[in-house]
């Protein structure tokens, strides 16, 4: 501010100097620029030192003057307000300092990974890292989080969905869905899915399933596994009735152990379901279906093209039948076949 006022000072000193028409040419120019910059700056935003300077010189100025100026007196008096609001704010209570947003972040990161974590596991790991945390701040941000105490964090979802996760390798599932046909019949499709590799079985399509027909597709799919089904160690399946126990006893026989699901929990079964959306999206649900003959032809098309062609998010964008050690390189030239009745495009090299 001192230095503001010497500069302005010695400004006024220079003009005393000048004649009364230079200063008249210049005020005329400056008003003129005024204008031209009026035209472009809607809001002018002052700075400080600016805003003090408009405040004091504004007074000198006749009343009918004061306003054509780029601030108003209703301004001013706003400026003023302010300043006295700044002055006299109260400042912050010290207090304890935050937690640090990465160490928020951790904490709650732990918890979701771990249901079955209680807060003082959750500090135990903390210090073992080398953060100076309490167990209340922890508790409490877990709580912040919806992350409630262990024994009541995901209590069914989270352990069945790790135990899909660490059995995916020997992992089978099963399930029922129906298509209708332009007759207005109601057919039944029950297909096995290989959970680790996304490789899908269509086991029959009937009008009438029954317990005796099921367990036959059952023995079916063991004979066409052949040595590979000692690879296989739960079958995951709901709790239909066409699953009897002599179906069991078909997996049984080569050491496979079949869990149910709970009753109306299709998300147990999550591969099984999501396999279901996606032939009904890309193949049932976009043609019109004739008769069991050529429903079992349409579904074994897509299946083949299911297994040996479709990516797959789980199994990092590659189709259940590609090697994942083999790296493809870009091609020249790209064919397109399409399959499925012409529904899907496949794409292919150019050879």
């Amino acid at each position: 501010m001192v230095y503001l006022i010497a500069t302005r000072i010695f400004t006024w000193l220079v003009l005393l100097s000048r004649t009364s028409v230079a200063k008249e040419a210049e005020i005329l120019i400056l008003r003129h620029e005024v204008a031209v910059l009026r035209r472009q700056v809607a809001a002018p935003k002052p700075s400080w030192p600016g805003r003090a300077l408009l405040a004091a010189l504004a007074r000198l100025l006749p009343r009918a003057l004061r306003q054509h100026r780029i601030v108003s007196p209703r301004t001013l008096l706003a400026w003023h307000q302010r300043l006295i609001k700044d002055k006299w704010r109260q400042p912050a209570s010290p207090g304890r300092p935050p937690m640090p947003e990465e160490l928020r972040d951790l904490i709650i990161r732990f918890g979701a990974e771990n249901p079955r974590w209680g807060f003082r596991r959750v500090h135990g790991e903390l210090r073992r890292l080398g953060h100076s945390v309490s167990q209340a701040s922890v508790r409490r941000t877990l709580r912040a989080a919806g992350l409630g105490p262990a024994p009541r964090r995901h209590p069914v979802r989270g352990e069945w969905a790790a135990f899909i996760k660490t059995q995916a390798h020997g992992l089978l599932a099963t399930d029922l869905f129906h298509v209708d046909t332009i007759s207005l019949r109601r057919l039944y499709v029950l297909f096995v899915m290989e959970v680790r590799t996304r490789t899908v079985h269509i086991l029959g399509v009937t009008a009438h399933p029954t317990a005796v027909w099921a367990t036959q597709q059952a023995r079916q799919l063991i004979w066409q596994l052949g040595q590979r089904a000692g690879d296989f160690t739960h079958l995951i399946r709901d709790r239909d009735a066409k699953f009897t126990a002599a179906f069991d006893a078909v997996f049984a026989s080569e050491d496979i152990t079949v869990t149910k699901i709970p009753p109306r929990s299709p998300n147990c079964n999550p591969h099984a379901e999501r396999f279901v959306r996606s032939v009904r999206e890309e193949c049932t649900d976009r043609l019109l279906i004739f008769d069991r003959g050529h429903a079992e032809k349409i579904l074994h098309d897509y299946a083949r093209h299911f297994n040996a062609h479709r990516p797959h998010q789980g199994r990092n964008q590659l189709a259940p039948l590609d090697d994942p050690n083999v790296i493809s390189l870009p091609a020249a030239r790209i064919q397109r076949r399409q399959a499925v009745a012409g529904l899907i495009n496949q794409y292919h090299r150019a050879g």
